[in-house]
């Protein structure tokens, strides 16, 4: 069954512009730049997510620090090569940006998508089963989502109570389906000299969590091919009859 680029990856958010846009990279004379967005949450607090966008979305007077938009894309990631380590980058890479009305202050709700994102990929290392101090149940996910031209995004995604015991056994290579919302997390990172450096994470929080029932759509392929032999076995029976 061959995958559909479009619908393996797909997220939207709504939020604030909160900072000026800068220069990120250049692909065969096309320009790409960065900037960070505010996403709120049902709690009150806020995600500030990277945002990944091509010149010819935007003019310059319209992305200006303050501004409303609705981001539509892909969830994202690629390697860093820092102080002889590689280090998962990950970001939202804009497919489209509306503009909305920067007089209506942005909130979350249950009625109101503000931020979501659906994968679908392969678990590429064991889950990690984890239980926190107040006995809540964890599970890291390290899922590998394909995208064209043989490239790969490896998302870390975190599953809660049910869904983290359901995906703890899962062995590696078992496809899945996600949907969640991508959350910021700020940690300290402290280095061999005994530095400390702030630094902000960037995951999946899982609020559903199922199996891509392949071996259901491998039979369901049989039982059509097995169809088509016994219906052709029909005609040349007829056919057969017929001639004699």
């Amino acid at each position: 069954m061959e995958t559909n680029f479009l619908e393996n990856n797909i997220l939207t958010l709504v939020g604030k512009i909160t900072d000026e846009k800068k220069f990120s990279h250049e692909i065969y004379g096309e320009k790409f730049y960065r900037f960070d967005l505010e996403v709120p949450r049902l709690s009150g607090n806020s995600d500030i997510i990277p945002i990944t966008i091509s010149e010819r979305l935007f003019k310059d007077e319209d992305l200006v620090v303050g501004k409303n938009v609705k981001i539509t894309g892909q969830f994202r990631s690629y390697n860093s090569y820092e102080q002889e380590k590689n280090r998962l980058i990950l970001t939202v890479f804009a497919k489209d940006i509306e503009f909305l009305n920067d007089d209506e202050e942005i909130k979350a709700s249950k009625d109101f998508v503000s931020n979501e994102v659906i994968l679908i990929g392969y678990i590429c290392k064991s889950p990690i089963y984890r239980e926190t101090p107040f006995g809540r149940e964890i599970s890291d996910i390290l899922l590998a989502v394909n995208r064209a031209y043989n490239k790969s995004d490896y998302i870390p995604c975190i599953a809660w109570g049910r869904n983290a015991r359901f995906c703890s056994k899962m062995p590696v290579g078992t496809e899945v389906k996600i949907i969640g919302r991508v959350q910021s997390r700020s940690y300290d990172k402290k280095h061999e000299d005994g530095t400390v450096e702030k630094r902000t994470a960037y995951e999946v929080s899982v609020s559903n969590l199922e199996l891509v029932d392949s071996e259901k759509e491998n039979q369901e392929s049989d039982e059509t091919v097995s169809k088509t032999e016994v219906t052709n076995n029909v005609v040349t029976d007829e056919q057969n009859k017929s001639e004699e």
